[in-house]
């Protein structure tokens, strides 16, 4: 895996790592260099392997990759996206892609199976020539942050009420929009915003020209995800674009109401006005009144926080899908005696 340093991809590799490893897989993990990465997953009881996976003129990670898994001999090598399938060998190994959006296949073009997180990407591989009995569906889980004490919020009137958004200061993500409707909401309505980007100087010169700047927190990149979802009253993910969505899966767990626009990731999690509530793209007057509407009726936010939570736990914890991630590395590991042992290697890129 040779992902950014934050990241919802890069975090689910870390914590499928770790759980594979709990489960008994024994798991190699090849990263590009992190020290805080590295430390974690050391953490977590596993062996991490730094390479630079660069450019073009990185001459070093394949060859180094190679060896690597050749000493280790896994069944099944995983590429993380892009950068790792780029640099994955062929091998012994059974080599499988993993996709979290809508990617150039031609990167992938030497693995063996594709594996996306959503059924709608598994459509769209197929849709692009990929061999339907080859490509699969295995989802992600969050972490569980039920049970987390809320985090100190920033000073604010009392009466208060916190709206969360979570993610990399994007274009993609939509908070400019998330800005608009807060602008169309009653002045008690206060938004922390947690996460860094590109984005942040027009975001903040947007809420300066709406006049709702003294209501907006830009919070940075925070670990204390579960402190921040049990200290908000409302979820939000205003992304215009999202594979996956893997901040509703945490809202979810922290048993947090979630209002989406809908992009393909959460109109295929959610279901609407069950689980959560789904807005157009592009539309901050739907998404005010979706989130006005929760602000002001408790136990409408409270039915949908709870079913959101079961959601959870039925589909998107721990447990159910960790069962699948090892249900499917042994259906696409290569048979006796070309397997080369019982070891599964993981690399994200």
């Amino acid at each position: 895996m040779a992902g950014a340093p934050q990241g919802g991809a890069e975090a689910f590799f870390e914590r499928l790592s770790a759980a594979l490893h709990r489960a008994g897989e024994t798991v190699l993990p090849v990263i590009r260099r992190d020290p805080a990465r590295a430390a974690r997953l050391a953490a977590a009881g596993l062996a991490p392997l730094e390479l630079r996976f660069g450019g073009p003129l990185d001459l070093a990670t394949g060859p180094r990759l190679r060896a690597a898994l050749r000493g280790f001999r896994p069944e099944v090598a995983v590429a993380w996206m892009n950068r790792a399938a780029r640099f994955a060998p062929r091998g012994a190994w059974t080599l499988v892609g993993r996709l979290g959006g809508y990617y150039d296949l031609k990167h992938y073009r030497r693995c063996d199976h594709l594996v996306g997180n959503t059924r709608a990407l598994r459509e769209w591989i197929v849709a692009q020539g990929w061999p339907a009995e080859r490509a699969h569906v295995v989802p992600n889980f969050a972490a569980d942050h039920g049970g987390a004490a809320p985090a100190a919020m920033p000073p604010a009137p009392a009466g208060t009420r916190w709206l969360l958004a979570l993610g990399r200061l994007h274009a993609n993500k939509g908070f400019d929009v998330l800005l608009r409707a807060l602008a169309l909401l009653p002045p008690g309505a206060r938004l922390a915003l947690a996460g860094e980007g590109p984005e942040r100087a027009a975001l903040e010169r947007l809420a300066r020209e709406l006049g709702v700047a003294e209501r907006v927190a830009f919070l940075g990149w925070r670990q204390d995800v579960g402190a921040l979802l049990a200290a908000c009253a409302v979820f939000v993910c205003p992304s215009r674009h999202e594979p996956l969505g893997n901040v509703v899966l945490e809202a979810w767990s922290a048993a947090r109401p979630v209002v989406a626009a809908a992009a393909q990731g959460p109109s295929e999690l959610i279901a609407d006005g069950v689980t959560g509530m789904l807005v157009p793209r592009e539309a901050p007057a739907a998404l005010a009144a979706a989130l006005g509407a929760l602000l002001a009726d408790p136990a409408r936010a409270a039915a949908l926080a709870a079913a959101g939570r079961a959601e959870f736990e039925r589909a998107h914890a721990e447990a159910p899908v960790l069962a699948r991630w090892r249900e499917f590395l042994r259906a696409v590991a290569p048979p006796l005696p070309q397997a080369r042992g019982a070891a599964r290697a993981l690399e994200a890129g």
